[in-house]
Formats: structure tokens, sequence, C-alpha cells
């Protein structure tokens, strides 16, 4: 795959070591919180090395039929390194919902992600409810090539086909009133038997502030390697904010709510100390149970320098307080 360039100011080193001892074992400490297992450290399926998995994730993708999209490529989002491989990608996800794994692929099938409507209410002036057939038609479709931050310190590159929130919260004409803007995904617990465990706050819910939200990079994806979203990727629609660490961009989106008030949040309900609101990649800002300094890159296990902000400070450093 042809490496893609970069702007020299997001440009980041070769390859940095760093102790396996800052990947500590997330499933031991949730597990003793009551709260099951999200991840569980570096694998052969983070290196790519599980060629069985990633055969029948092919196998998987093709049986999807998933549509193809059409989108005009967007320049302005270019990467300093190469797209994670699809079928990589796709094999290695967090959504709860389905599985305390990464082999969330193995587990969607019940889950009905079409017919699909997006409801959009609270503080606005035009609030509706958009079929997602209607938000692909009406919304200027673009892809971008954005890297992909997890906490837990894995990250990849991909190619989202979606359109930004922006021109979406433009649409319905937000009061002045409106600060913050929560997004909700579904709530099916016949599909979906995770939902039915105790001592969670599902459905899951996420937030941003609306000076966030109107930010260029914010985007709402309807699609990933060209084609419809996946369902362990987040389908029929997700957000996708590559500033922020991953829990923040919240798959399978059935309500955007605008409000005056900051939103209570999945992760940071459960885990407040470990999953602020902001949850900013930051390399100076270490996880009680990861460093944050360096990420390792899905498919090959390669090592590079975490950048604050994820790489894109000339884009949202101007959000926040240095």
């Amino acid at each position: 795959m042809t490496l893609i360039k970069i702007l020299p100011d997001w440009f980041l080193p070769e390859n940095h070591a760093t102790p396996e001892s800052v990947f500590l074992n997330r499933r031991r400490f949730l597990k003793g919180l009551g709260l099951g297992a999200i991840g569980t450290g570096i694998s052969t399926t983070v290196l790519g090395c599980n060629s069985t998995n990633q055969e029948a994730v092919k196998e998987n993708l093709k049986s999807a039929n998933l549509q193809a999209l059409n989108f005009t490529k967007n320049p302005n989002f270019v990467l300093d390194r190469p797209l994670t491989d699809e079928a990589v990608a796709a094999t290695y996800n967090n959504f709860y919902e389905f599985s305390s794994g990464k082999d969330v692929w193995r587990y969607v099938g019940n889950f009905e992600a079409h017919p699909w409507t997006v409801e959009i209410n609270g503080l606005v002036n035009k609030p509706q409810t958009l079929a997602i057939e209607d938000l692909i038609t009406k919304m200027p479709m673009e892809e971008r090539l954005y890297r992909h931050r997890c906490v837990e310190t894995w990250a990849m590159a991909v190619p989202w086909v979606g359109f930004s929130l922006k021109s979406l919260i433009q649409r319905v004409e937000p009061k002045s009133t409106a600060k913050f803007v929560k997004f909700t995904t579904f709530f099916r617990p016949k599909q979906v038997s995770r939902q039915d465990l105790q001592n969670y706050p599902y459905p899951y819910t996420e937030g941003l502030t609306m000076a966030e939200a109107m930010n260029d990079l914010a985007f709402l994806a309807v699609g990933i390697y060209g084609h419809e979203l996946p369902k362990q990727h987040g389908a029929p629609i997700r957000l996708v904010v590559p500033w922020k660490y991953g829990f923040k961009s919240i798959k399978s989106i059935d309500k955007i709510e605008f409000i005056d008030r900051q939103p209570a949040t999945f992760w940071n309900t459960l885990v407040a100390n470990e999953y602020d609101f902001e949850a900013n990649v930051n390399p100076h800002q270490p996880h009680p149970r990861w460093s944050q300094a360096t990420e390792r890159m899905l498919g090959t296990g390669e090592r590079r320098k975490t950048t604050i902000y994820n790489g894109y400070a000339n884009y949202v450093g101007g959000l926040y307080k240095a």
C-alpha cells in the first residue's frame, strides 16, 4: 500500500520503544469494579497475526453486501502512515453492547441497522427526524483519511465516508441557549443481549461542546473504505472526532439532542477518574492504567510517539486552554 504523505507539522517520528509494563491488565481492574472487560492488552489480533480471523472477516464483509457510496475525496485530510488494512480494522473493535472483547464482528448478526432514523431535537429551531437514506442523499458526502486513537493505546488510520457534523447542525439551527450536543445510541435488548447487563447506563451516550461539534474535524461517518459501515464499526451512522480518544466517537447514533448543560456520558458515568468528558489525546496526561506517550498501530504493531490532539492541534488547539 502506498504511503500517504502529510504536512510537516503533522509528521511523527519512526518507531519508539516503551516498556510493556505500561500496558496494564484492564480486564482485571474493571472486573474488580464489576464492569467486566473492555480490552485485554496486546494480542495477535492487534499485530495482524491471526490469519484465520482475517480470512473469516473478509468473508464476513463480502456476505454483508455493503453498498458502495458516492462521495468526493477531501484533499485536506492526509496521513503520515499507510491506511490500516480493512480486514484488520474490522477485526479489532470496541463495541461493548456486543462483546467485552475485540471480536465484535462475530456477534452483530442479529442487529438490524436498516431501517434507521436519526432524531434531532432539543434547543433547535428546526427539529427533525431523518432516515439514514435521506442523510446520505441530502448531505455533502466526502471521504476523509483520519487517524484513530484508542485510550488503550492502539491506533489505526482509516478512510471514513460521511459529512461534517457542522453541516447537519446548520440544518437544524440551534438556539443560542444550546451549549452542548448529546448523542445517544440504540437501545434494543431483544437484539443485543448485553444491553440487559446490570449496572451499565445503557443506552450509550456521549457529548461535545457546541464549539467542538462545530469544529471542521467533527464528522458523522456512514461509510468506511468506500462502502457502508459494517455493523462492528457502528452502522449505519457514527460520530468521528479524531482528536479525542475513540470512546468519544459514539457508534450507531439514533438521537442527537441540543442541550444547555453538560450531559452525562457512558464511561464518564461509570469510571469518571479514567474517562473524563473532554478525553482529548494527550501524551503528557497518562491514563491510570496506560501511558499515553506512545501508540501501537493495528496490523503492524509499529510503535509511534503520541502527539497532542492526535496530530490535529492546528484544527482544535484553540478550543482548549494551553
